[in-house]
């Protein structure tokens, strides 16, 4: 069975390497907003004339679609940027650039109109050079050459400083091709996101779930990160690292220099690399954290129990925002789902107003005077002392296994 899954190698350019990456990442953010430039103008445009009266086929066409925002930017390119064909930069990158912002709009009407599930989209955006430089190749046009060599047209064959073996070796014997791949670059270092469809049930058969392994219900905090009650009556608490709460320090010392030096100077260049530094070990210490702790628990545990929880709510609590967001809940969750499905584990979310802290797991009643500052209580009904997050890990394990 083929699944969809995402690969992230780290790049090692040679100089030349890096500044052809950099070239054609500012030409996808011009494409991108070219585009975005282009729909809104004649959008305007389009409104504009149905004021006139004008109808049918006179009225002015906005190109909503890849294809038609491509042959927007073939038309334009000569004229308005003539250092594109100069400069021997790839085509496929505008290609992918018009995919983008089409499938952005696409998602924002879907939003507005009821159509797509979740938060509600806004307008796409214009894409600025401080939100990241990347760049896109549709299909296989970026591919691995050997487990240590990446092929990127008009740049050249660029070697990477992690192992592809997992993937060219599967690419050979035919059970994975590449959907597409994005080169992304942050804080002077380079990546390559493969995009491919695999057939990993090989990998899934062998780390697959007991039959006969434990339930457990997951109740995720912010004191304890997750408490972990499995159906054979043992509890596991795991802490987690808190990479942005420990990283605190040195941010608002980079970030001091940072705000001190002189713009467009050498000094402010490198003050300006030592804060995405910062960012980026911050963001590697969580994502490590997260693979390890739910791959470990979708391999052990046969159903995993777990709250519905508002996150984008709940990061409006001013005092508590930066804890919840340096936790990566949501991510959590998100990562549980899929690898759950890879190993043969079922993962049930209570509803969102389920009272697992504030019920009995001994007696069944809803204590409503619970706060959040209360991390033990004592029920009001029969007397028992309850742990807040063990009695709540408790209460979401019982509610699965009625419920399944």
């Amino acid at each position: 069975m083929s699944h969809k899954q995402g690969l992230r190698f780290e790049l090692a350019p040679t100089d030349e390497q890096a500044g052809l990456m950099g070239r054609h990442c500012g030409l996808s953010r011009v494409v991108e907003n070219f585009c975005l430039e282009t729909v809104q103008k004649k959008k305007a445009q389009h409104e504009a004339e149905k004021t006139y009266g004008i109808t049918g086929d006179q009225l002015t066409k906005v190109p909503w679609s890849a294809p038609s925002l491509e042959k927007e930017w073939r038309a334009a390119h000569p004229e308005r940027y003539p250092w594109f064909s100069e400069g021997k930069l790839s085509s496929r990158v505008p290609k992918e650039a018009c995919r983008v912002r089409a499938a952005g709009i696409k998602n924002y009407f879907e939003s507005k109109n009821g159509k797509r599930k979740g938060t509600k989209l806004g307008w796409p955006k214009w894409r600025k050079r401080k939100c990241g430089s990347r760049f896109r190749y549709d299909a296989d046009r970026a591919k691995p050459l050997d487990s240590r060599t990446v092929r990127l047209p008009a740049i050249g064959n660029v070697a990477t400083r992690e192992d592809m073996s997992w993937l060219t070796g599967r690419m050979e014997n035919g059970s994975a091709r590449i959907l597409g791949g994005t080169v992304r670059e942050q804080a002077g270092r380079w990546w390559i996101s493969f995009q491919i469809e695999v057939d990993r049930d090989d990998v899934n058969k062998r780390h697959r779930v007991d039959a006969d392994a434990p339930a457990c219900g997951i109740d995720l905090g912010l004191k304890t990160f997750a408490v972990v009650k499995n159906s054979d009556g043992t509890v596991e608490e795991i802490q987690a690292p808190k990479p942005l709460k420990a990283a605190q320090r040195a941010l608002r010392r980079a970030n001091r220099k940072l705000a001190r030096s002189a713009e467009d100077s050498k000094n402010r260049a490198k003050a300006r690399k030592r804060v995405g530094k910062l960012h980026l070990r911050v963001a590697d210490r969580r994502r490590d954290f997260l693979h390890k702790t739910t791959t470990r628990l979708t391999r052990t545990k046969s159903a995993i129990a777990v709250e519905t929880l508002h996150v984008k709510g709940m990061v409006k609590n001013h005092r508590l925002a930066l804890a919840i967001s340096d936790a990566g809940f949501g991510e959590f969750v998100r990562q549980l789902d899929y690898k759950a499905d890879w190993y043969g584990a079922t993962v049930w979310k209570a509803d969102r107003w389920f009272p697992s802290s504030k019920t009995c797991s001994d007696c069944g009643r809803v204590n409503h005077a619970l706060v959040l500052a209360d991390r033990t209580w004592v029920c009001p009904g029969c007397g028992v002392v309850h742990d807040r997050d063990h009695n709540a890990a408790g209460n979401l394990l019982d509610a699965m296994l009625q419920a399944l």
